[in-house]
């Protein structure tokens, strides 16, 4: 693995202009929640978006599950499905191409394989992971991943 050291930026901020976002963030583009209004910025800032191609599958799960807990109705869902199969708002990277590194991080560090795929990603693209999962972020807080990895709530400029 990469080892990296955080950058002299503000904590506010991330000072990269290309991100690794995960579904936590993506969702947040087409549905209201919390931190929504920072993931769009993200989006619609002037950096480049990548992803492993898992996210248009967690986000079909995420949708399937909003309409279940009768969040949106299956039209919506399907709606959003549409559009983000049609146009993916990142560029997707090829999961298989990050595997053998994802089961590295996910077996040294207890993540999830899913999770060490856009951890994968930010190493391989030697990024920065902007995520919403709380979880992995303080997993992540005391390992030489921590500078790969940023909560969604401490992007404010991007």
């Amino acid at each position: 693995m990469q080892s990296r050291t955080p950058g002299s930026a503000c904590e506010e901020t991330i000072a990269p202009r290309r991100y690794v976002v995960d579904a936590s963030v993506a969702v947040k583009w087409y549905v209201p929640e919390p931190d929504s209004k920072t993931a769009v910025a993200v989006l619609e800032g002037d950096s480049t978006l990548f992803s492993p191609d898992l996210l248009i599958a967690e986000l079909g799960n995420t949708l399937w599950k909003k309409v279940r807990r009768g969040e949106l109705t299956a039209e919506e869902a399907a709606d959003i499905a549409g559009g983000i199969a049609g146009t993916p708002p990142v560029t997707l990277r090829s999961s298989a191409q990050l595997l053998r590194a994802a089961v590295e991080l996910a077996t040294e560090y207890d993540r999830t394989v899913d999770d060490a795929l856009y951890l994968a990603l930010a190493v391989a693209e030697d990024t920065t992971l902007v995520t919403a999962d709380d979880r992995l972020v303080n997993a992540l807080r005391d390992t030489p991943l921590a500078p790969f990895v940023r909560h969604l709530n401490s992007a404010t400029a991007v």
